[in-house]
């Protein structure tokens, strides 16, 4: 596939954001054209049937980017609206074919935004008369929007901003309000025109604030002497506050008004200054800066939030692969070697760690041999199924019969009351007669091979974690030399391909019917998907029966 590299002149390219139910992933526009598709040599592949083999592409034009739809069957949309070519801007959402499943935010990093480049566009032919306040205040944003572009950390960026603001208002004292993720607006930095740190704002005037905030729109008095409500603001007369300025940082939008005018974005926080003493009247040039720079900032802000959530990501990914290094060598089974029977096992997880586990034991009763599920996905339930295994493999080795086994897992996961989890499994005893007894706790019945037939033994029980009354039975079978019994996970039978079919019972019992080991049902399986990513952890389980 041929690609052109793209880049701006600051050498950072454009990013989006993959949101897909609670998880998202930071992919880089480092080249172009950039392809979505359920094929599997796309740049983005979305497993899902109505996304088409090749959905889309996002092409760099002029250094602007484009979404172009490749003759999808259900569509490409941006913000809503099917599309065949679009222009890509900040902030917009696009979905291809399965609408609210998953989706991208288009975010260039680089660029700074149409209106900020409009005011310095604007402001830079005003001819300003030659007073130092002017100029200087000119000047003071020139210097601060450089700076700001130019930092990557919130604090710094919060600070660089206050400290602006403060000295192109001669206010007394600046705070930035932020809201946090349940939208809880929180002090998120305080300065005053000395540059020390402000940490109490009992002190501002928070009708001024609320306000700001509830209206979305700004507040700039400069001698509150002059105000008709003045008594009604208490703060204002209690604190002898004379000069208020509250400006709503209002998170980037892609809408437009009718007019053509960026529409009002949802409010992220504000921009709160005041002093104990009338400042002259704020030219309209300074309230522009002032408007720049609030709009400038929250972008900023939300620039700088998606860059902490990106680095987050990465250290969550780096935790997550020693996880999963641990939880290998936890999980890890050696398989014992017996006179009477061969055992073989293979875990394939959907993501870094899984809540499959098996593990075989030779105990003086026979050759034990358990396969699990936990139920979820992820860190819970890969943490529990090395509990699981933990306490199964010391109560095997104790010698302890099936049905305890499975009651004292039952006891332990209901008692502990974890998050309502629960765990399919199935334990199995093979003895050197070919006697085999199992427990089966809600988990898939075991294909068993007997000769020419494929049977299912469905004797089974409620999953362990369920009830904490609930009791345990086994059931036997009789195999006979050349017998093998597997056992799978869900994962297997569930497993899909790009039409959303399912593997299914029925091609495991073929397959397993026709196969010579269980290498050959995952091959099966990966066949069947077509590249089509697992959905869930696939484990299976071969016990073959000698008579040795």
């Amino acid at each position: 596939m041929g690609t052109a590299s793209h880049s701006g002149s600051s050498g950072i390219f454009p990013v989006m954001i993959y949101v897909q139910g609670s998880e998202q992933q930071t992919l880089s526009l480092n080249h172009t054209p950039f392809t979505v598709g359920r094929k599997v040599d796309r740049d983005l592949v979305i497993a899902d049937p109505r996304v088409s083999r090749e959905h889309a592409s996002i092409v760099a034009e002029n250094g602007e980017f484009t979404v172009v739809d490749q003759g999808s069957k259900h569509g490409t949309f941006v913000n809503g609206e099917r599309v065949e070519r679009h222009k890509l801007q900040r902030n917009d959402r696009l979905e291809f074919g399965a609408r609210d499943v998953a989706y991208l935010i288009f975010h260039p990093l680089h660029t700074t935004s149409n209106t900020a480049r409009e005011f310095l566009s604007q402001i830079s032919g005003i001819q300003i008369a030659p007073e130092a306040s002017d100029l200087e205040k000119l000047t003071l944003f020139m210097e601060a929007a450089r700076k700001l572009n130019t930092i990557g950390v919130l604090d710094e960026i919060l600070v660089t901003l206050l400290e602006a603001t403060l000295k192109l208002t001669r206010a007394e004292r600046g705070y930035i309000f932020l809201r946090d993720s349940a939208g809880v607006l929180t002090l998120a930095a305080g300065r005053n025109s000395k540059s020390e740190p402000l940490l109490d704002d009992k002190t501002i005037s928070r009708s001024v604030l609320e306000g700001a905030l509830t209206s979305n729109s700004e507040y700039l008095v400069t001698d509150t002497s002059q105000m008709l409500d003045v008594q009604q603001r208490q703060s204002i007369v209690a604190f002898d506050l004379r000069t208020v300025i509250c400006m709503p940082l209002r998170k980037p939008m892609v809408q437009t008004t009718r007019d053509g005018q960026p529409a009002g974005g949802e409010v992220m926080g504000a921009l709160y200054v005041d002093s104990r003493f009338a400042s002259r009247d704020i030219t309209s040039v300074s309230h522009d800066i002032l408007r720049a720079i609030a709009t400038e900032a929250a972008q900023l802000i939300e620039n700088a939030r998606l860059v902490q959530a990106e680095e987050a990501g990465r250290r969550y990914q780096q935790e997550l692969g020693i996880a999963a290094s641990i939880q290998q060598r936890l999980l890890a089974v050696t398989l014992p070697e017996v006179s009477f029977a061969r055992v073989s096992g293979r875990n394939m997880s959907c993501k870094e760690i899984g809540g499959d586990f098996f593990e075989a034991v030779n105990t003086p009763a026979g050759l034990a041999v358990v396969l699990a599920d936990v139920s979820g996905k992820g860190v819970s339930a890969a943490l529990l199924a090395s509990i699981l295994q933990g306490m199964v493999y010391s109560q095997l080795i104790s010698g302890m019969p099936l049905t305890e086994v499975v009651a004292a897992v039952n006891r332990f996961f209901t008692y502990k009351h974890i998050g309502e989890k629960y765990a399919t499994m199935i334990i199995t005893r093979l003895r050197n007669d070919g006697d085999l007894e199992y427990v089966n706790c809600g988990h898939i019945p075991p294909v068993w091979i007997c000769g020419n037939e494929v049977l299912r033994p469905s004797h089974g029980n409620l999953p362990v974690g369920l009830l904490a009354d609930a009791t345990y039975a086994s059931d036997r079978c009789q195999m006979k030399p050349g017998d093998r019994l597997i056992l799978v996970t869900d994962g297997v039978t569930e497993a899909e391909n790009a039409r959303g079919d399912m593997f299914d019972s029925e091609r495991l019992e073929r397959v397993a019917g026709k196969s010579s080991s269980m290498e050959d049902i995952f091959s099966a399986v990966a066949d069947f998907c077509g590249g089509t990513p697992l959905n869930d952890d696939c484990t299976v389980v071969e016990l073959a029966y000698t008579g040795d």
